[in-house]
């Protein structure tokens, strides 16, 4: 069984910084695409930021300049480092992982969900 724990969220005044962590664990072979998403209250949920096994990153136009995802695939462990925040950024933030794992008999791909962490910013 796959899991992925998210840590890191808080509250903190605008133009301040915060580190999203989330780890994933289980059987994993390999950890494909990762990626962050938030969801306000109302709003659907949206895609931040994503991070390829191989590829080069990207970032929805709101974020770009101020976060950065990074990945350490030794660690099964994708970031989020998140500057300069505004008031807008505030949300329920969940990472998300394609995984490819070994039941015990195969190898099978799915998409993995973290639990969601608070993310508060006060003007």
């Amino acid at each position: 069984q796959v899991q992925l724990v998210e840590s890191g969220g808080g509250l903190v005044q605008a133009g301040g910084s915060l580190r999203l962590s989330c780890a994933a664990s289980g059987s994993i072979f390999r950890i494909n695409t990762m990626g962050w998403y938030r969801q306000a209250p109302g709003n659907q949920r949206e895609s931040v930021a994503s991070i390829p096994w191989g590829g080069s990153t990207s970032y929805a136009d709101s974020v770009k300049g101020r976060f950065t995802i990074s990945r350490d695939n030794g660690k099964n462990t994708v970031y989020l480092q998140m500057n300069s925040l505004k008031p807008e950024d505030t949300a329920v933030y969940y990472c998300n992982a394609r995984i490819t794992y070994y039941d015990g008999t195969r190898f099978l791909t799915g998409d993995y969900w973290g639990q969601g962490t608070q993310v508060t910013v006060s003007s």
